[in-house]
C-alpha cells in the first residue's frame, strides 16, 4: 500500500506503508504522482491523504473498503465538497447527492482522503488528463469510469473517529460549467445556464461561453474489462434463497415461473407467494399450490387488499434464508439462474443486485456490472440481513417510485446496488399487468390534476436536493408540453405552474402521513 500525502495540490510525501519507508517520486502534481506510483507498484493499493488527516487515516478498515480491484473510494464531510450543489441543475441522479453518513455510490470524490488500485490507474493513464487541480481530476475520473464498471463510493470508514476539520474552496461557476461541458451532453450546458437565470436570477455568460473551449472527455467502453474481480469479503455463507412473488390474476404465468424454480440446479428454500383479490367473497385461484408437489416450501398468503407494496411487505416478514430473490409473477429464468447468481454474488461481495430483465426480442443495453441508479422490486436479489427492518413505503402504493425509494433505503444503510447483466431474466410482460384494480387516489377528482404524479414528487422531496428538484422542474416544463393539448405557451406556463403546485401540495401531504 502506497500513500501520497499532499497539501496545496502538491505531494508532500510518498510513503510505502508495507515497507515503512518513503518512496522517491519525480511528479509534481498529485495526479501525475498517482500514475508514477502505479507504474512502480503495479499491484498495489494507492491512497491519497491530505496532510491534515495524516493521523486519522483508518488503515484498519482499508481491506473492508477495497475488497476487490475495481473500487475507488474517498471521503469528505459537507464542508469538503468541491463541486457546489448547483451541479444538481445538470444531474438529478442519486450519485450526485451522496449520503455522507454511510457507504454511498457517488462520483463526487474528494482530495481529503481516498484510494484505488494501481491496475485501474494503469488502464486510465493514456486516456485521462492528469489535471493539476486534484479535486477536478478525481471528479472527472469517477464520472467517466462509473458507467464502465469502476465502483465509486463516498466512504466514511476511510477516516477514524475524531478526524481533523477539513474545508475546501468549492469550485466556482467556470469549473462547474466546464465539468458539465466535458462530462454531459451539450444540452445540459444550456439547461445549466437556463436554471441559473430562472432559479438564481443570475446570468453567468462568461462561464457559459468559456465552457465551449474545453474538449469532451470519454473513455473506451472496455477499458476495465481486463481487470479481474474477486472480492475478499465472505458475503455468502449458506447460499440459500427465498423467493418473494406478489401476484394478482396471473395463475398461468405464475405456474410457469414456479416450474422454472422447481428445476433450479440450486433450489430455493422457500417460495413466498402473496395472492391478492379485491372481491370480498373471492377465494384463491392457485389450487396447484396444494394439488402438485413442489421441491421447496410454499408459503401462500391470500389477501383482499391490493397493492404491490403491501404484498411485498407481507412477504418480507416471512423470509428466513440468507438471500432473497424479489421476483415478478410473469418472468422466466434458466434452470441454473440461482446458481449463476451465487457465483456473481461471491465475485463482487455486494449485498444487493438488480438483474437484467428483458422482454422477448429485446436487445441487452448493458453488458457489464456497474452501479445501478434505481432498484427493481421484481428482478433483484438482496441479502436478508440488509432487508431486516425495511419495508416498501406504503405512501407510494398505486403510484410510482416505490422501487427507487426502497433502493434508497438500502443505500442509506450502506448497501450499494449493482446491476448484473447475467444471469438474465425474461419478462413476459403479461397483458393484464400494471395497476389492475384502478385504485381511488386522493387527488383523482381534483379539477386540476397534479403533474408530476405526487408520488414522483414525494420521492424527490425525500431523496433529492432543492437544486435537483428545480432542475427537474425546468426539464419537465419542456417535456410535458408536447404531451398536453394547450398549444399557447403562455397559457401552458400558467397551467404548468398550477399543476406543479398541486403536485407539491399532495406530495407534502403524503410526506407528513405516517
Amino acid at each position: 500500500m502506497i500513500i501520497l500525502y499532499h497539501k496545496n495540490n502538491r505531494v508532500t510525501e510518498a510513503w510505502n506503508d508495507s515497507d515503512s519507508k518513503a518512496v522517491l517520486i519525480e511528479a509534481v502534481s498529485i495526479a501525475q504522482a498517482l500514475f508514477e506510483i502505479a507504474r512502480t507498484f503495479p499491484d498495489s493499493l494507492v491512497l491519497w491523504c491530505h496532510e491534515s488527516q495524516r493521523e486519522h487515516l483508518n488503515k484498519e478498515r482499508l481491506s473492508e473498503v477495497f475488497h476487490h480491484k475495481k473500487i475507488m473510494a474517498s471521503y469528505a464531510p459537507s464542508s469538503g465538497k468541491y463541486l457546489p450543489e448547483i451541479i444538481g441543475y445538470a444531474d438529478e441522479s442519486l450519485f450526485a447527492n451522496p449520503d455522507l453518513n454511510s457507504t454511498f455510490a457517488s462520483w463526487r470524490m474528494s482530495s481529503m482522503v481516498g484510494g484505488l488500485h494501481s491496475s485501474v490507474l494503469l488502464c486510465l493513464e493514456k486516456h485521462i488528463v492528469p489535471d493539476r487541480d486534484f479535486d477536478y481530476f478525481l471528479h472527472s475520473l469517477a464520472k467517466l469510469a462509473m458507467p464502465l464498471g469502476l465502483l465509486c463510493y463516498s466512504e466514511p470508514r476511510l477516516l477514524a473517529n475524531g478526524s481533523a476539520a477539513f474545508e475546501i474552496a468549492p469550485a466556482g461557476k467556470p469549473n462547474v460549467f466546464r465539468f458539465v461541458s466535458q462530462h454531459y451532453r451539450l444540452r445540459w450546458v444550456f439547461l445549466l445556464l437556463l436554471n441559473f437565470v430562472v432559479h438564481e436570477k443570475k446570468l453567468p455568460l462568461f462561464s457559459f461561453f468559456k465552457s465551449f473551449f474545453y474538449q469532451k472527455r470519454r473513455l473506451p467502453n472496455t477499458i476495465f474489462d481486463q481487470i479481474p474481480v474477486q472480492s475478499s469479503k465472505e458475503i455468502m455463507d449458506s447460499a440459500t434463497f427465498d423467493v418473494v412473488i406478489p401476484t394478482i390474476g396471473r395463475e398461468k404465468y405464475l405456474y410457469d415461473f414456479l416450474r422454472d424454480l422447481s428445476e433450479q440446479t440450486l433450489l430455493p428454500q422457500r417460495v413466498i407467494i402473496v395472492e391478492q383479490n379485491l372481491e370480498a367473497e373471492s377465494q384463491s385461484g392457485l389450487a396447484y399450490l396444494q394439488s402438485e408437489s413442489w421441491p421447496f416450501l410454499v408459503l401462500h398468503t391470500f389477501t383482499h387488499q391490493a397493492g404491490a407494496c403491501n404484498a411485498r411487505n407481507l412477504a418480507l416478514v416471512q423470509v428466513e434464508s440468507e438471500w432473497v430473490f424479489l421476483a415478478d409473477d410473469d418472468i422466466r429464468i434458466s434452470n441454473d439462474f440461482l446458481e449463476q447468481a451465487a457465483v456473481e454474488i461471491r465475485q463482487y461481495g455486494n449485498a444487493a443486485y438488480t438483474l437484467q430483465c428483458l422482454q422477448a426480442g429485446e436487445k441487452a443495453v448493458f453488458d457489464k456490472v456497474f452501479q445501478w441508479k434505481t432498484f427493481g422490486s421484481g428482478c433483484s436479489i438482496v441479502k436478508r440481513s440488509a432487508l431486516e427492518g425495511l419495508q416498501f413505503d406504503m405512501r407510494f402504493e398505486f403510484g410510482f417510485g416505490e422501487d427507487a425509494d426502497f433502493g434508497m433505503q438500502l443505500r442509506k444503510r450502506g448497501h450499494d446496488i449493482l446491476y448484473l447483466p447475467h444471469p438474465q431474466i425474461m419478462h413476459l410482460k403479461a397483458p393484464i399487468g400494471g395497476f389492475r384494480t384502478k385504485p381511488k387516489l386522493a387527488w383523482k377528482d381534483d379539477k386540476l390534476l397534479p403533474k408530476p404524479s405526487p408520488t414522483v414528487m414525494l420521492y424527490k422531496l425525500l431523496h433529492e436536493t432543492s437544486w435537483q428538484l428545480n432542475g427537474y422542474k425546468t426539464i419537465s416544463f419542456f417535456k410535458f408540453y408536447k404531451h398536453q393539448p394547450i398549444r399557447n405557451p403562455f397559457a401552458y406556463f400558467k397551467n404548468f405552474k398550477a399543476r406543479w403546485v398541486a403536485s407539491l401540495h399532495w406530495a407534502n401531504k403524503l410526506r407528513d402521513k405516517k
